[in-house]
């Protein structure tokens, strides 16, 4: 492929360390163009809006809206021959399957592969050994080494090497260098963890939940097994899972039997 016209959006804000570490290893690969958020939009999923106001910026477009608003505004009218949709360099990382629909980092990239783009969501895996809110988490440009590296490659030749054929889109989760060692981190493909860790206390009229899986994976005794998200991250890997966005539906002869069964009226 020729030079590809890449569409950069995130869910951190368009003036987060992320952002502009990956607008400028993008700007090696192709012409980018950043429509991304005029402000923090985390864990808002795929929420979107009506009207939104858009602001030109240095690197392109600042929306007040959501990821998915961005995505759809870029793709809809600022950007339109987009190649690729890449969504990152998020401050956290997005790992397992519980994850995926509460992510707007990861719901940027889903809305993409519905225009028919290929999308990367790119996050970074910041160790921490207590389920703290990204808010409190102070990473420097140069954290970003990894994601960065990783992202550039992939949206050199994952297109050309037909990755897109089967996959709609690339989950990416780096480690902070602290994590892969000396050298640079390899990358594994994987899949998105099952493993469940979520629950809740009550304290008066107040309830707090809470990942536990953040603390395990701390002190690196995760119950994720190898091939997946979390297991790959934790061992220093920068991990990719190809992943399909649309909902999928089976044949189901139990329900088909249900359906058949289901009374024309209600007594």
């Amino acid at each position: 492929m020729a030079e590809p016209e890449i569409l950069l959006t995130n869910d951190d804000g368009i003036e987060s360390t992320g952002f502009r570490a990956l607008y400028e290893v993008l700007s090696a690969v192709g012409s980018v163009t950043a429509v991304a958020p005029a402000a923090d939009q985390s864990a808002v999923g795929r929420a979107l809006s009506h009207n939104v106001e858009i602001r030109e910026h240095e690197l392109g477009y600042a929306i007040d809206g959501t990821p998915a608003d961005c995505v759809i505004a870029g793709l809809g009218t600022l950007v339109p021959d987009a190649d690729l949709v890449v969504a990152g360099c998020n401050q956290g990382a997005n790992l397992g399957a519980y994850v995926l629909g509460r992510s707007g980092t990861v719901s940027a990239a889903v809305e993409a592969t519905f225009f028919d783009v290929p999308a990367i969501a790119v996050s970074l895996y910041v160790p921490v050994s207590t389920d703290t809110s990204y808010t409190e988490m102070n990473v420097a440009q140069s954290a970003y080494g990894n994601a960065a590296r990783a992202t550039r490659y992939l949206a050199e030749h994952a297109i050309d090497a037909g990755v897109f054929e089967r996959a709609d889109y690339l989950n990416v989760n780096a480690p902070v260098p602290e994590q892969s060692g000396d050298d640079p981190a390899e990358m594994a493909v994987t899949e998105p963890s099952k493993a469940y860790m979520m629950d809740a206390e009550r304290d008066g009229g107040e309830i707090t939940l809470h990942d536990r899986i953040w603390q395990l994976m701390g002190e690196g005794d995760i119950p994720d097994p190898e091939g997946t998200d979390r297991r790959a991250v934790v061992d220093g890997k920068v991990s990719v899972s190809p992943l399909t966005a649309p909902h999928t539906t089976e044949h189901h002869e139990a329900l088909d039997a249900l359906a058949e069964t289901f009374p024309g009226t209600v007594d």
